[in-house]
């Protein structure tokens, strides 16, 4: 056996079994290789987008809980104002209520003083007249002397 022989036989063997598995085994290999890199990038790519979709929900969450919170801290504002408003208004319409009834019972007092001066004066005249009857020992015309007896209430 010639040891040339030998190797030349086993470099075309292996040639041919090179050119062998480069046509026919090489190509399902390599595509089965790309699919599943193709898989693992596009699986990659979705994790990314979701985490950038979770982020972005996040985000949204957080920014509509500021909202609310802002929204409820404005109500809460509003309600206090408008409580101190009705606060304020009940204050005004107490205060006014006092003076109108302070003024209706200051004229009801002003009334009453009038009543009294006139019935002390109605005294008053009665008592004068009887006084001057007693003193002058006679009778007064109230008719005649009416002028002077309420000159002389007017006084008193």
């Amino acid at each position: 056996m010639n040891l040339n022989l030998t190797l030349i036989g086993q470099a075309i063997s292996f040639a041919i079994f090179v050119w062998f598995c480069m046509k026919y085994v090489w190509p399902p290999v390599i595509a089965a290789l790309e699919e599943r890199s193709k898989k693992i990038a596009d699986g990659l790519e979705a994790a990314n987008r979701a985490s950038r979709d979770l982020e972005t929900a996040q985000e949204q969450a957080a920014q509509t809980l500021r909202e609310s919170k802002e929204q409820a801290a404005e109500i809460i504002e509003q309600a206090n104002k408008r409580a101190n408003q009705m606060i304020d208004e009940a204050k005004e319409q107490v205060i006014a209520d006092g003076k109108r009834l302070r003024e209706a019972a200051q004229v009801e007092i002003e009334q009453d003083v009038v009543r009294a001066k006139e019935a002390l004066r109605a005294q008053v005249s009665v008592l004068a007249y009887a006084g001057a009857e007693r003193i002058l020992g006679a009778t007064i015309d109230e008719k005649a002397h009416s002028e002077i007896v309420e000159q002389l209430a007017k006084e008193l």
